[in-house]
């Protein structure tokens, strides 16, 4: 069916809705515009589906999420968890609480129990509330730190992770039986009253901030030196602000100075370029107040609070902002440290980090005896480890990190969780600061005491409708023939998992060097470059990066245009 085609289904099928008619004969008037809403639909995978507000196959729009919530139906209901339910929980964005409110009628005509919460609340606690509802599964209606045009569907199994393949592979087969206006949700009363419209509300607040607070490594130091720590905070117009804020406070950190202007939650962010604490200019507004107060540290988190960010500032007075793996390199040394210190570091410690993730996590590991595990790109990959060890009861979870600015250091939530990172950086930032130092100087004394690793990402996007298939064929060609050195590196060996279990379209490069990946986007037409180095100085480790990151386009036929 060509999209033309597909464009006039539409257009009969929101029939009577006129906002729906006026918007498709809008789209029609351009003919670009009009392809990609309908040449495709919108992918579904183990991270759910994202895309662009609007109506058509390839938007999201309650068509999309009513679709895919009645295959999310007919796999709870095979399962035998239609008691048992799925809670949904929903971010700042634009329309995430009427999609929300759309996936639990949905469900409820479907005779699935709907746990939907009250307002607006981080992944995390989605995550936590499956776990202590019982549930089968869950919803977050987000486009986590994406610009505000999009929106997302994420969904989550019944150990509180994200939605395991062999679950996302029955989805995808389900929604081929399954046309865009077959779902009919059930009047909300109606709902409410048979029980198949339940309202989540404060009480999972409290259980899952009483578990955080558990996870507290030395809950006397942040009540003895809450009163002098001095934080920036900023939810980003996000759904942080409430439990962060709360968490805080709870432990003894008095002084938390919130953005005002990024204080309240608001789907158009309007004082960002995009609501992602990994990017420099989203920190603007917090830097400007972290210097004028001169605090100790800014944090940051995304729309839907499981990404968190951090600036310090220098010396000078200057803030300068921690990556991922340095955050998290200063989280993991501070938990096992501090835990081997007061006795409370099991002999079986375990860590695990995703493969693109920084190897000084190694090396922090190897020098505390803890076990350390790496699993493919994906929160998901790190709840199962984790579920893993609680099943064989041969390994103790104590941390788990990515690269991309996200952290985990309890059981009782399986995705990255910014409340409970946010609080452990606190934490981490009055230790070092009793000491007379900053979390850059924490990093800065890692890197002379374990070597000067390095990290770089690039994200390569195929642009237009071809850029999918323009994908698949870059990655097919890498593997048909891998180079044999990636800039002055040999590679030592070749890691394709599309040959491993759980199967990922990944290519890992392990070199004399360092390391090297490629891997494609699993939602959208994007190729991601990583690379990873130890120098005998930062200057060392950039330029192997840099050469690294060249070679790797160069193998890849992409024109390299980096300076």
């Amino acid at each position: 069916m060509s999209h033309i085609d597909e464009y006039r289904r539409w257009l009969a099928g929101t029939a009577g809705d006129e906002a729906a008619g006026r918007e498709l004969r809008a789209a029609a008037e351009d003919p670009a515009e009009l392809e990609d809403r309908f040449y495709r639909e919108l992918s579904f995978g183990t991270a759910g589906m994202r895309g662009v507000l609007g109506l058509g196959t390839n938007r999201m729009n309650r068509y999309t999420v009513g679709r895919t919530t009645l295959a999310l139906a007919a796999l709870v209901r095979e399962s035998g968890g239609a008691e048992r339910g799925v809670a949904i929980g929903y971010d700042s964005r634009r329309f995430s609480r009427e999609f929300a409110k759309e996936a639990a009628l949905v469900l409820a005509s479907q005779g699935v129990r709907a746990y939907l919460f009250d307002a607006l609340r981080p992944v995390p606690v989605l995550s936590f509330a499956v776990r202590r509802l019982n549930c089968l599964a869950g919803i977050v209606i987000t486009a986590s730190h994406n610009p505000p045009k999009y929106n997302g569907y994420k969904v989550y199994w019944e150990d509180g992770g994200q939605l395991p393949p062999e679950r996302a592979d029955g989805i995808t087969e389900k929604l081929k039986d399954i046309g865009y206006f077959d779902a009919k949700p059930m009047d909300e009363q109606a709902a409410r009253a048979a029980g198949l419209l339940v309202t989540i509300g404060k009480d999972i607040d409290d259980r899952y901030i009483e578990a955080v607070k558990g996870l507290l490594v030395n809950p006397p130091l942040a009540c003895a030196m809450g009163k002098e720590l001095k934080i920036v905070y900023t939810p980003l117009h996000g759904s942080g602000n409430v439990p962060v804020r709360r968490i805080l406070k709870e432990i003894g950190i008095e002084n938390v100075h919130v953005v005002p202007e990024q204080e309240l939650p608001d789907g158009a962010f309007p004082t960002v370029r995009v609501p992602n604490p990994e990017e420099r200019d989203a920190f603007d507004l917090a830097i400007k107040l972290q210097e004028k107060l001169k605090a100790d540290l800014c944090v940051a988190t995304d729309p839907d609070c499981d990404r968190v960010g951090v600036a310090c500032l220098t010396a000078s007075g200057e803030a300068k902002l921690l990556d991922g793996n340095q955050i998290g390199c200063i989280l993991l040394h501070y938990i096992l440290s501090q835990k081997k210190a007061l006795g409370k570091l099991p002999e079986n410690a375990a860590v695990v980090k995703s493969i693109v993730t920084t190897e000084m996590a190694r090396a922090i590991c190897r020098d505390f005896g803890a076990a350390l595990f790496d699993v493919l790109t994906g929160f998901k990959f790190i709840a199962e480890k984790i579920q893993q060890f609680e099943e064989s009861g041969e390994f103790t979870f104590e941390f788990a990190f990515e690269e991309s600015y996200g952290y985990l250091s309890g059981t009782d939530v399986r995705d990255k969780d910014g409340v409970n990172a946010c609080m452990l950086i606190a934490e981490a930032a009055c230790f070092y600061k009793r000491r007379g130092m900053t979390l850059l100087d924490a990093i800065e004394a890692l890197y002379k005491q374990y070597g000067y690793f390095g990290e770089r990402t690039v994200s390569v996007a195929l642009q237009g409708k071809d850029g999918l298939s323009r994908m698949r064929d870059l990655m097919d060609a890498l593997r048909k023939n891998p180079p044999g050195a990636i800039g002055p590196a040999h590679v030592v060996r070749v890691r394709d998992y599309m040959f491993k279990e759980p199967v990922s379209d990944v290519l890992y490069f392990e070199l004399d060097g360092g390391w090297a990946c490629v891997r494609p986007s699993g939602t959208e037409p994007k190729i991601k470059l990583y690379a990873g180095a130890v120098g005998a100085s930062h200057g060392e480790t950039e330029r192997l990066l840099d050469q690294y990151i060249r070679a790797l386009k160069g193998a890849l036929g992409m024109e390299d245009t980096s300076a």
